[in-house]
């Protein structure tokens, strides 16, 4: 089981950097919105031992805060 949390995790990572790749266009708040989203998705994922609650609420806390720190 932990060899699968492990290949989930990594997976989930490897989406993220490339998701993040299509960034280049977005000006710099649109950019941090998405970066505090994705960190805050895996932060809330990690947290709460991966579920859909703890993974969409980290996200909204994570974006939220990327907005507001660009400002």
């Amino acid at each position: 089981m932990k060899t699968l949390n492990k290949y989930a995790f990594s997976a989930v990572a490897a989406v993220m950097l490339l998701g993040l790749g299509g960034c280049s266009g977005m000006s710099q708040q649109g950019q941090n919105t998405a970066v505090g989203a994705g960190i805050g998705a895996v932060g809330g994922a990690i947290l709460t031992g991966g579920s859909a609650v703890g993974t969409v609420g980290g996200a909204a806390v994570g974006g939220v805060v990327g907005h507001e720190i660009s400002k």
